[in-house]
C-alpha cells in the first residue's frame, strides 16, 4: 500500500504521517532522506527526530531504500523533495536522469510487501524560481509527485494541518 501525503512548507505533513503510521502500527519504521548540510538544517532534523518515540525504527537513506529491511512494516519516507536532492546534486542538475532514477527506485520500494507513506513538497503552489536550477528542480519535482500520486492508494494534500483527501482513503 502507498499513501501519499504532500503540501507546502509546514502545512502538518509529517505530523500527519506520523500519527496515520502509530494508528497502523505499534513499531512503525521512519526513513530519512536527508544530507544536513547546515546549522540550520541540522536544527530542522532535530525537531522531526524529537517528535518521534521510541517505538519508531530509524533509517537513514540517500538511495537503495529497497535494500533495507521494510518487509511487513508501516513506512514513512521523508521526503521526496530531499531525496530528489540527493539525484539532482549526484546527476550534475540532469532532470531527466533524476527522474529516470527516483521512478526506478519508487518501482523497487513497491516490490516490497510493506506500507508506505511518502512525503513530498508542493514547490510549484510557490513563487516562481528565480534560477533557471531552481525550475529545473521545481520541474524534476512536480513530475516526481505526479509520478507517486498515479501510484498511490490514498493521497492526501496537507493545508493548514488538515487533510484534504484527493484518492481513496477517508472522504
Amino acid at each position: 500500500m502507498l499513501i501519499f501525503v504532500t503540501g507546502g512548507v509546514r502545512s502538518g505533513k509529517s505530523s500527519y504521517a506520523l500519527e496515520r503510521a502509530k494508528g497502523l502500527s505499534a513499531k512503525p519504521v521512519y526513513v530519512a532522506t536527508a544530507k544536513i548540510w547546515d546549522d540550520d538544517f541540522a536544527a530542522r532534523v532535530k525537531r522531526h527526530q524529537d517528535e518521534r518515540g521510541p517505538e519508531w525504527t530509524t533509517f537513514e537513506a540517500y538511495r537503495n531504500m529497497h535494500e533495507l529491511p521494510l518487509e511487513g512494516r508501516v513506512v514513512v519516507v521523508d521526503c521526496v523533495t530531499l531525496w530528489l536532492t540527493n539525484f539532482f546534486m549526484d546527476h550534475d542538475s540532469d532532470v531527466d536522469r533524476c527522474l529516470s532514477d527516483f521512478k526506478r527506485e519508487l518501482d523497487g520500494l513497491m516490490e516490497i510487501s510493506a506500507t508506505f507513506i511518502i512525503i513530498s513538497n508542493e514547490l510549484g503552489m510557490g513563487m516562481h524560481a528565480d534560477t533557471a536550477v531552481g525550475r529545473k528542480f521545481a520541474d524534476l519535482q512536480g513530475w516526481a509527485n505526479q509520478h507517486v500520486a498515479k501510484m498511490a492508494d490514498e493521497a492526501v494534500f496537507m493545508v493548514s494541518g488538515l487533510p484534504l483527501f484527493l484518492k481513496g482513503g477517508v472522504q
